[in-house]
């Protein structure tokens, strides 16, 4: 189907060009990709720089820069390229030809990570599916061995189609039936959030670069078991747990696939329903890798790709992870200038900051001042219900068997009460309402 190509190998030199020519979008540092590499099982033995105005339109990289290559090539003993660019068809055939290895791009290698890590059958349909629209750009010199097929009534009717044409048409098949199968797991995935938001059950999203410890902070805050390794994209497949916040109960914490720097537009578009998740979120809990480097622009190229999915302005909570990890001259809360946006620092490793996070959660989600409730010894259920919900602070029995509640709660939860127990709640300055009250037939089911 695709033109002839070198066999992959295990021993790669990196390429990373800078350009003049500020138009030209440029990937972050070659470190990333080395990270990458080492996430896909690939060793880095060199790595290439240079510098141009813009790229070679034949071969990405200039004649003398592809000698310099070559030559690297055979002293480090290296069976691969891996440019960390976009590299157009042509540019990749020649260079391959030129060098004799196969020519790996940064989108290429993003899609083998992402197949190798995907467990569940959405993630596989997604991966596929992503590769399948990658393919679609690199069909090209197939079967060149191939003459123009002859159609019509005895081969005489004229030239039919090529078999670039046919593998062209097949790949367009497979596309729309992986698309078909993404669209039944979509709308399962819409029917629980549908179920969840009548029931006024919130949804919670961690998002950040990669590798910057989100499934470290989730198995932290819900005692999971999810993968967390020092790798890029070490967890892939979206993990769903529950998490009680006082003052509000149950909500769903969602962790999400990582992001990364010029993410392939073909990962955005096939993890669509996942990404769906994070746009349909009550609010995002953004974590950063503060020992890392440069905090402030992780957050930058995270926003770019929540802006791209439609989440950019969701109520967020900025987490600054890895704290424990700075190193002394760099102690202290790094400066990001996020004014208008709640930062917390937490160590998932050493659970520090954790309980500040969950405060921090609940006033992000609405939960209000401390109020008073009187209840009678007639109102055993509303009372069980608020210990359910954690909103309970203290408690104060009464003479006549009825009790004296010191709650904390958002606004639904308040409104629930005053509906039960009219005139019998004393409150003053409670926060807007963030979410409709809750559907009195679904409490009336679940209480």
């Amino acid at each position: 189907m695709f033109f002839d190509r070198p066999e992959a190998g295990r021993r790669a030199v990196v390429l990373h060009l800078q350009f003049k020519d500020r138009s030209i979008a440029e990937p972050d540092s070659p470190e990333e990709c080395v990270e990458l590499a080492r996430s896909a099982g690939v060793e880095v033995v060199e790595t290439m720089l240079g510098s141009r105005q813009k790229p070679d339109p034949r071969a990405f990289i200039g004649s003398g820069k592809v000698e310099e290559l070559k030559a690297l090539l055979a002293d480090a003993n290296a069976d691969l390229v891996i440019a960390n660019h976009s590299l157009s068809p042509t540019q990749q055939r020649n260079l391959e030809s030129a060098l004799g290895c196969r020519v790996m791009t940064r989108t290429e290698l993003i899609l083998h990570i992402f197949a190798d890590r995907a467990r569940t059958y959405e993630g596989k349909l997604q991966v596929e599916l992503a590769q399948l629209q990658h393919a679609q750009t690199r069909l090209v010199r197939g079967w060149t061995h191939l003459e123009r097929q002859k159609g019509g009534i005895g081969l005489r009717g004229g030239a039919g189609e090529t078999q670039l044409e046919l593998d062209q048409r097949m790949l367009a098949e497979r596309v729309r039936a992986t698309e078909q199968k993404l669209e039944a797991v979509e709308s399962r995935r819409a029917q629980g959030r549908r179920r969840r938001q009548r029931g006024q059950i919130r949804t919670i999203a961690l998002v950040g670069y990669t590798n910057a410890g989100k499934s470290s902070l989730f198995n932290a805050l819900t005692a999971a078991s999810v993968l967390a390794e020092d790798k890029l994209f070490a967890t892939l497949d979206p993990t769903m747990r529950q998490l009680r916040i006082p003052g509000v109960g149950a909500v769903v914490l969602a962790d999400t696939v990582g992001f990364v720097s010029h993410l392939p537009h073909a990962l955005v578009k096939a993890f669509k329903a996942t990404l769906e998740e994070v746009a349909n979120a009550d609010l995002l809990l953004h974590v950063v890798d503060a020992a890392g480097p440069d905090p402030g622009e992780r957050i930058e190229q995270v926003n770019a790709v929540l802006a791209e999915i439609g989440a950019r302005s969701l109520p967020t909570i900025v987490v600054l992870n890895k704290m424990d990890a700075l190193p002394p001259e760099r102690a202290g809360v790094p400066a990001l200038g996020l004014d208008d946006v709640p930062v917390v620092p937490v160590s998932a490793r050493t659970g520090s900051g954790l309980p500040a996070l969950v405060d921090a959660i609940a006033a992000a989600l609405g939960v209000s001042a401390p109020v008073m409730l009187t209840l009678g010894p007639t109102d055993g259920r509303l009372r069980a219900f608020l210990y359910r919900m954690g909103a309970v602070l203290e408690e104060s029995p009464g003479d006549d068997g009825g009790s004296a509640i010191l709650l904390q709660g958002e606004p639904a939860l308040l409104d629930r009460v005053e509906r039960e127990a009219p005139g019998l709640l004393q409150r003053s300055g409670v926060l807007p309402r963030l979410a409709p009250a809750p559907d009195p037939e679904y409490d009336k089911e679940h209480v």
